[in-house]
């Protein structure tokens, strides 16, 4: 769960930390109070420890409590504060009941207490923005038969990785259910054929036409996954350059030279003549692809798809922006937010028949991000759909 240097580094600050609360519980004092750093009655010796004590405490990002036998705070630090009680002006001296009701947090202290080490314990909070820690929690001094002498918490902050675990199971649930649609349909009519509908011309032509049709939405979907994994996992490399905007939109408008007229949609190429851009001329093509596609297939039968250009000014830093609009039935406002999220469907059923993947615009979204830009879009139910692509000036 943690890289094996800041775990060593870690346990080598608890180490620290363990050796002066141990000290300190000992004396029978019953509160720790941070050292003064100017304190010139302390041995070097000591004014060393006690610096340590506390820069240690101050600057770790794990949030720190350390109890007596009656359940009191008698130390703390930032994140701790933070944790529990970012209103109250100190957490010391404290019942842990205090400032936790949660029953995981006050079990895992009281078994400390009687020297049973817990950890692994998984503590949510649910405050404006939900946090998940991993406690660990570990006895401090005793040895005698009478328990231990306090015990001390460290909180991992582990909100990151369990959102990043929700989201990975997310897309393979996601993945499993868009890739076991094509392939109930291809294995249904190839048995079909098996059974016989081979002998009818007419109707084998029929089942091998969604066949083919439905593998190779199960090949675009595919592609676009290594497409996108490799984009967020770092792994592309822009080649940017000067690019001549108005020759790569004729290039990727002549591509849907089949498609576009048989969903009855105009293409229009608007970009001025000799207008460049500085990109990588294949994945800004890549982009311009997967929106004038989009455009296509969500476009009114006689309605068009126009590729313009807005130039940002030099001077004021504002970037160029290429746009792509169509004038289709338009996308509810609820839904703009979240339209660049994998497998994010407006209107699911109909995207599916005309063969998205739902992964078109969170690449265009990458792509864009990787150029130093980013992506938007602006929408009115009934006129129509307007996606910019932000790119910043050489």
């Amino acid at each position: 769960m943690f890289s094996d240097g800041s775990t060593q580094i870690l346990l080598v600050a608890v180490c620290i930390l363990i050796i002066a609360l141990v000290i300190v519980l000992r004396r029978g004092r019953e509160r720790v109070s941070p050292p003064q750093p100017q304190d010139l009655s302390q041995s070097p010796e000591s004014f060393a420890v006690s610096s340590l004590f506390e820069a240690t405490m101050g600057s770790m990002r794990e949030g720190l409590l350390v109890v007596n036998k009656d359940m009191r705070v008698i130390a703390s630090n930032p994140a701790a504060h933070k944790l529990f009680n970012p209103s109250m002006s100190k957490l010391n001296s404290q019942r842990l009941t205090e400032l936790t009701r949660n029953p995981a947090i006050y079990s895992a202290f009281l078994d400390a207490l009687k020297g049973v080490e817990r950890s692994g314990v998984k503590v949510q909070t649910h405050g404006p923005e939900r946090q998940v820690f991993d406690l660990r929690v570990v006895p401090i001094g005793g040895g005698n038969g009478n328990g231990a002498a306090g015990a001390l918490g460290v909180f991992f902050d582990i909100t990151r990785m369990e959102r990043l675990e929700m989201v990975r199971q997310e897309f393979l649930s996601n993945v499993s259910h868009e890739l076991r649609t094509p392939l109930t349909a291809i294995l249904a009519f190839v048995e079909t054929l098996e059974n016989g509908a081979l002998e009818d011309p007419e109707s084998s032509k029929r089942f091998l036409s969604i066949i083919r049709r439905n593998a190779s939405r199960m090949h675009g979907l595919i592609d676009d996954i290594l497409e996108l994994t490799a984009i967020e996992g770092g792994n592309v490399r822009l080649r940017a350059g000067f690019v001549d905007l108005h020759q790569l939109v004729n290039d990727v408008c002549a591509s849907f030279a089949a498609k576009a007229p048989a969903h009855g949609v105009s293409l229009v190429n608007k970009v001025p003549a000799e207008v460049t851009v500085y990109a990588d001329a294949r994945r800004l093509e890549q982009m311009l692809t997967n929106l004038i596609d989009n455009g296509i297939k969500f476009s009114k039968e006689g309605g068009t798809v126009a590729i313009s250009y807005e130039p940002g000014g030099r001077d004021s830093g504002e970037r160029d922006r290429i746009l792509v609009e169509d004038n289709g039935d338009g996308i509810p406002a609820q839904h703009l937010e979240r339209l660049f999220e994998r497998f994010y469907r407006v209107d699911r059923a109909r995207s599916r028949d005309m063969g998205g993947t739902g992964l078109g615009l969170a690449i265009v979204k990458h792509l864009a991000l990787l150029h130093g830009g980013e992506v938007t879009v602006n929408s009115e139910l009934g006129k129509g759909t307007i996606f910019t692509i932000h790119l910043p000036k050489h």
